[in-house]
């Protein structure tokens, strides 16, 4: 099987910054797109940004201009630098992949949230 594991959650001030990071390892042949969803208490889940093995990004409109989305595929790594953190940021953070496995199958694997709280 596939695993994502996320790091870099945490409490941060409004204004701040912080760096998520996600690593796929197992049953992988290649990865396809790569992204951040998150999930405020009493919301649903939302995309945050996502990014192709080709490096093609795309964001919410609420972080356009404050996150980035990137990825290493010799490491099969995204990352996520959030800055200008606002409260409404506060969320759990989750890493998705869509990942071709060595079963030659297409299948979407999530990672297992990591919480992000901005607070003063």
């Amino acid at each position: 099987q596939v695993q994502l594991v996320e790091s870099g959650g945490g409490l941060v001030q409004p204004g701040g910054s912080l760096r998520l990071s996600c690593a796929a390892s197992g049953s992988i042949f290649s990865i396809g797109a790569m992204g951040w969803y998150r999930q405020a208490p009493g919301k649903e889940r939302e995309l945050v940004a996502t990014v192709t093995n080709g490096g093609s990004t795309n964001y919410a409109d609420s972080v356009k201009n404050r996150f980035t989305i990137s990825r290493d595929n010799a490491k099969d790594t995204v990352y996520l630098q959030m800055n200008s953190l606002k409260p409404e940021d506060t969320a759990v953070y989750y890493c998705n992949a869509v990942v071709l496995t060595t079963r030659m199958s297409w299948s979407d694997f999530w990672g297992q949230g990591t919480q992000v709280t901005v607070s003063s």
